[in-house]
C-alpha cells in the first residue's frame, strides 16, 4: 500500500486547510485509516481515525469540534478536514493505514505511513 497525502502550507490562526490521502493498492476499504502529526523532538500522535467502511471514527480530544475525518472509499482517498487552526496544530502530518478495518489510536497499529504533510499556522 503506497500513501500520499497533499494539502498542507502555511496559513493563519483561524483558518481552514484540507488533507488528502491517495491509497494505492488493492481493498482500501478492508483498511482503517488513520492521520497523525508530528512536532520535532516529540512523538507522533493520533489526530483523527476511521474504520474501513467509515461508519466508525475517533477524533483526539486537542482537535475535536475542529477537525474531521472522511473517506472515499470508490476514489481510495481519505481526508482531513482542518477549521479553526491554531499555532500548536503547527506539524508534520503523515497518513496512515492499518491491515484491518478497525480503527485504533496507536501508532503502531499501523503498517503503511506517508510521507507526511507540513503544516504551519501562523498567529
Amino acid at each position: 500500500v503506497q500513501l500520499q497525502a497533499s494539502g498542507g502550507g502555511s496559513v493563519q490562526a483561524g483558518d481552514s486547510l484540507r488533507l488528502s490521502c491517495a491509497a494505492r493498492g488493492r481493498t482500501f476499504s478492508s483498511r482503517a485509516m488513520g492521520w497523525f502529526r508530528q512536532v520535532p523532538g516529540q512523538e507522533r500522535e493520533i489526530v483523527a481515525s476511521i474504520s474501513g467502511s467509515g461508519a466508525s471514527t475517533h477524533i483526539a480530544d486537542s482537535v475535536k469540534g475542529r477537525f474531521a475525518i472522511s473517506r472515499d472509499n470508490a476514489k481510495s482517498m481519505v481526508y482531513l478536514e482542518m477549521n479553526g487552526l491554531k499555532p500548536e496544530d503547527t506539524a508534520v502530518y503523515y497518513c496512515a493505514a492499518r491491515k484491518v478495518v478497525t480503527t485504533t489510536t496507536v501508532a503502531e497499529g499501523y503498517a503503511y505511513w506517508g510521507q507526511g504533510t507540513q503544516v504551519t499556522v501562523s498567529s
